[in-house]
């Protein structure tokens, strides 16, 4: 797999539930992140990501984009909590070392229900 593979399978997989896994096989010891919400260390976001997909079993994570340049990839992704939520367009950017995930950033901007933009978020 290569990097982009990486990320993408995380993305869905911890979406999905699959949590321990994903973080087994992709994510290194020393694993740090910049989510505001949550302490910067790989179990609090493990344990969160794995309660919210417990909280939210119905998520849909679709991948639009995926950009590898080096050690870093970028997504952008429509998540959704169910099939009738318009969503979120949101972005993570990855940090590897020796293919796996040693730094992570998110951000998220939901999708506005009347979009004045004809061209769409994705």
């Amino acid at each position: 797999m290569n990097k982009k593979d990486i990320a993408e399978d995380f993305l869905v997989s911890t979406a999905k539930g699959d949590v321990r896994r994903v973080y087994e096989s992709y994510v290194a010891d020393d694993f740090f992140h910049h989510n505001p919400w949550f302490k910067g260390d790989r179990e609090t976001l493990m344990l969160a990501m794995e309660d919210a997909a417990k909280e939210q079993p119905d998520v849909i994570f679709e991948v639009k984009l995926a950009l590898e340049d080096g050690d870093y990839v970028s997504t952008h992704s429509h998540f959704r909590l169910n099939e009738d939520h318009i969503g979120m367009a949101s972005t993570h950017i990855f940090r590897f070392r020796d293919d796996k995930i040693v730094e992570m950033w998110d951000y998220g901007q939901e999708i506005p229900e009347n979009m004045v933009n004809e061209n769409g978020m994705f």
